[in-house]
C-alpha cells in the first residue's frame, strides 16, 4: 500500500441551459468523492480546478478546502461533496488537483482525472427577440 494515496471519483450531471446577457449558458453539477487509500491520515487543504469549454475558453479555480470544508481522512475514509459549474458551450471538461497534508507533515498533490461536462441531446435555449 502506498503511504500517500487517494482515489478520486467525479460524476457530472447536466442541469439546464439559460440565456444571460445574450449568451447561452449551460449549467452543470458534479459530485466528487475522495477516499484515502493510503496508510497515513491526511487533510485536504486546497483545490485547483481547470475548467475548459468547447471553444477553448479556460477558467482556473483555486481555493482553500471544498465547500467550506478541509476534511481530515483516516485510511479507508471517504468524503463526498457536490458543486457546480457553468459553460458557454454545451460541453467541456474539468480536471485539476487536491493538495493534502499528511499527519506526518508530508505534503502532496492528488490529480483529479479529467471528466467531461456534456449536455447530450439538449437544445440551446430559445432567444427572445425584441
Amino acid at each position: 500500500m502506498t503511504t500517500y494515496q487517494f482515489k478520486i471519483e467525479a460524476t457530472p450531471t447536466f442541469l439546464s441551459s439559460s440565456e444571460e446577457a445574450g449568451q447561452n449558458l449551460y449549467h452543470f453539477a458534479y459530485s466528487v468523492t475522495f477516499t484515502n487509500t493510503g496508510s497515513v491520515p491526511a487533510q485536504l487543504i486546497s483545490r485547483h480546478w481547470i475548467i475548459s469549454d468547447a471553444h477553448g475558453h479556460m477558467e482556473e479555480v483555486k481555493g482553500l478546502g471544498v465547500i467550506g470544508h478541509q476534511p481530515l481522512l483516516n485510511p479507508g475514509e471517504s468524503f463526498q461533496y457536490a458543486s457546480g459549474s457553468r459553460l458557454l458551450t454545451s460541453n467541456g471538461t474539468m480536471h485539476g488537483s487536491f493538495f493534502f497534508v499528511a499527519a506526518d507533515g508530508h505534503r502532496f498533490d492528488v490529480p483529479i482525472p479529467l471528466f467531461v461536462l456534456e449536455a447530450l441531446g439538449q437544445i440551446a435555449p430559445s432567444r427572445t427577440l425584441h
